[in-house]
């Protein structure tokens, strides 16, 4: 590997956020008016500045403020002419719209979408879609929670994201932030599911009319059935001894809905599936559409649901939400925006490195985030990180050679 393979003249960071399309930044600036009332701090400015709090896992104005401090002369690589005061960036987490960050995520999802190497599956493969959300748990009142009431005697705030996870690129493709208190159901309602998917979703979603909808579009579904769900047996399927074998105990057609609210919410035919997990030791009811698969087949599919649990610990545990920059709703959206942008762009560059070395999501963040700060070539480095650094020269420096 020779020298210009290596060094490059720009730090890993400028490296990373350069995966960002200036074209799509400036479309939604332009769009939300951004920058309408900033003098100095510019959208841009403010993007940067909270991917560089969210890939630090920064816990407070001052230690992002101090940090980008730090990086001196590497602020110029990343646009910025001078490091915002600290009264800056909050002013501007409060005034300036969580919506343009918003709207930078779905873009960015979808520009990346055709990228990604698990999304050019075979035709004949229907896009699997799994929905779920999880909390982040405030201290404040700011946004609703809906959890229990902390040792002051106050109740704690939260915020929900909701979120449709892409299972074959394992990538969010659309979220909703509502404030904790927020009905699941609800969500379903601003979904606009392509014809011909599969969707897993937690019973805390079960909402008849959507589904409905989505039988009459060719969209399979699968849940478990909801403690309070009302129906009736029409016909008891026969069990093969292999299906028994893996744990099926019941496998029924039946009427989803109550017969007394039919004119609002008319009944459905579904199948249910009671199934014995070996390694819980727990009993299951299962409910889809599906009246092709086998009943353990429908038991596998409900478990696919896993996935996005593991997108859940995997953004929580890399990008911590713990603790928060601003105390406003606006504040607080635009930091888990952020977080989510940080993840998707780790996301990226793990799936570009595939045909060159095998990165786990934790170890990326990891050695990224240790080097954001280091003038070598990012491709280069995640290929062979000792050979790169044994080979690396950073940039020439004055060096102080005195205390005062």
């Amino acid at each position: 590997m020779n020298k210009s393979t290596i060094f490059t003249g720009q730090p890993i960071f400028t490296q990373v956020l350069s995966l960002i399309p200036k074209s799509i930044v400036k479309e939604v600036c332009k769009r939300h008016q951004s920058d309408h009332y900033s003098k100095k701090f510019f959208f841009h400015d403010h993007l940067v500045t909270m991917l560089f709090s969210s890939f630090h896992s920064c816990s407070g104005l001052r230690e992002v403020i101090t940090g980008m401090q730090a990086e001196g002369e590497r602020l110029r690589h990343l646009g910025l002419k001078n490091t915002p005061r600290k009264s800056t960036l909050a002013d501007s987490n409060v005034k300036r719209s969580h919506k343009a960050f918003e709207e930078l995520f779905h873009q960015l999802v979808s520009h990346f979408y055709k990228s990604l190497p698990d999304s050019r599956s075979k035709n004949d493969i229907r896009r699997l879609f799994i929905i779920d959300s999880t909390t982040f748990t405030l201290f404040s009142s700011v946004m609703r929670g809906a959890g229990t009431y902390g040792l002051n005697g106050k109740k704690k705030g939260g915020a929900k994201a909701h979120v449709v996870l892409d299972s074959l690129t394992d990538t969010p493709v659309f979220i909703r932030i509502t404030e904790g208190r927020m009905s699941d159901k609800t969500f379903l309602n601003h979904l606009n599911i392509p014809s011909n998917s599969t969707v897993v979703l937690d019973k805390g979603y079960n909402q008849y009319n959507t589904f409905s909808g989505w039988s009459r579009n060719d969209i399979r579904w699968f849940t478990r059935l909801n403690n309070a769900a009302v129906y009736e047996t029409m016909e008891e399927l026969p069990l093969a001894e292999e299906q028994i074998g893996l744990g099926v105990l019941d496998d029924q057609i039946i009427k989803l809905g109550n017969p007394k609210t039919r004119k609002q919410t008319p009944l459905q035919d579904a199948r249910l599936v009671r199934y014995w997990d070996k390694e819980s030791k727990r009993e299951f009811l299962f409910v889809t559409n599906d009246f092709t698969s086998t009943p353990y087949e429908v038991a596998e599919m409900y478990r696919r649901r896993w996935q996005i649990e593991m997108f859940f610990k995997r953004l929580k545990q890399n990008f911590p939400l713990k603790c928060f920059l601003g105390d406003s709703e606006n504040a607080i959206r635009i930091q888990i925006w952020c977080s989510l942008i940080s993840d998707l762009l780790i996301k990226v560059i793990m799936d570009k490195m595939q045909t060159k070395r095998k990165w786990s999501f934790a170890n990326l963040s990891g050695l990224i985030r240790i080097h954001l700060g280091t003038y070598i070539n990012l491709w280069a480095f995640l290929k062979n990180p000792e050979k790169s650094l044994l080979n690396h020269k950073p940039p020439d420096r004055p060096i102080q050679t005195t205390l005062f």
